[in-house]
């Protein structure tokens, strides 16, 4: 798409980096958005090698002027934004009755309310260029269980948040839609795995095997499928999509 801007958050590592990675070879420009400016800076390289220029933008989206700054810093740079994808925001798994005010808080902070700052924010240049809207959330908002309590709160929270965006969305010709992964195999399931497997005497191998298998999903997704998904649903061929939450997860959920 010739002059075409997405914005990607998380875009330092995981499922972030491959989605904007994937990006460049449908978007002009793709800017980066993350705290880890030597993590962005690499994503950069991968980017411009595949053919798109990139932005890299450093800062905490949880700090209540983020948004602001990378919206300006993008239409100072390239003067449009047509696709946002909130992927940027990682809630600590820890138990329901477990979970501090300042861990909510924190959660809360990054996932939701920078996710909600950041449309906000972007939505006069997205109406502008009938753009599109992608906020992550995550299986959990389905079935949010003890150990991870906060985690399917706030996706729950993201899922309904993305339906009345995309609600305004067709009045003001802004497609919006959500997407929840599975269990993807990223840099932070691997630690929780490095975690989880001496816990139950095995190797982090025998782990990455018997979980899937636990959690009766095929196995784990790569981050690189739900980048796929991802740039799918800004395509032109999703234009009609609206509303959807979109579920890629190996058959983690059961319920039809």
């Amino acid at each position: 798409m010739p002059n075409s801007v997405a914005v990607v958050t998380g875009a330092s590592q995981g499922i972030g980096r491959s989605t904007a990675i994937r990006l460049a070879q449908d978007f002009a420009s793709v800017v980066l958005v993350a705290r880890n400016r030597a993590h962005l800076e690499e994503t950069a390289a991968e980017v411009k090698a595949a053919g798109a220029e990139p932005l890299v933008i450093d800062l905490d989206l949880a700090d209540p002027s983020a948004a602001a700054t990378v919206v300006s810093k993008t239409l100072e740079a390239f003067g449009r934004i047509d696709a946002l994808l909130n992927i940027a925001g990682a809630v600590p798994q820890i138990d329901v009755l477990e979970m501090t005010d300042e861990q909510w808080d924190a959660g809360m902070a990054l996932k939701l309310h920078g996710a909600r700052r950041l449309t906000v924010e972007a939505w006069p240049a997205l109406m502008e260029s009938e753009g599109s809207v992608v906020l992550m959330s995550g299986n959990s908002a389905i079935f949010p269980k003890a150990p991870y309590g906060a985690v399917g709160t706030i996706n729950a929270a993201i899922a309904a948040l993305a339906k009345a965006f995309s609600d305004r969305g067709i009045t003001d010709g802004v497609q919006v839609n959500s997407v929840l992964p599975g269990p993807v195999m990223t840099g932070r399931r691997r630690s929780y795995l490095e975690h989880w497997a001496p816990l139950h005497d095995m190797t982090v191998e025998e782990a990455t095997e018997t979980f899937p298998k636990k959690a009766e999903i095929t196995r784990f997704g790569r981050p690189e499928e739900i980048a796929d998904l991802m740039a799918f649903v800004v395509s032109p061929a999703a234009r009609w999509m609206t509303g959807s939450t979109l579920r890629m997860d190996g058959g983690e959920v059961k319920s039809v």
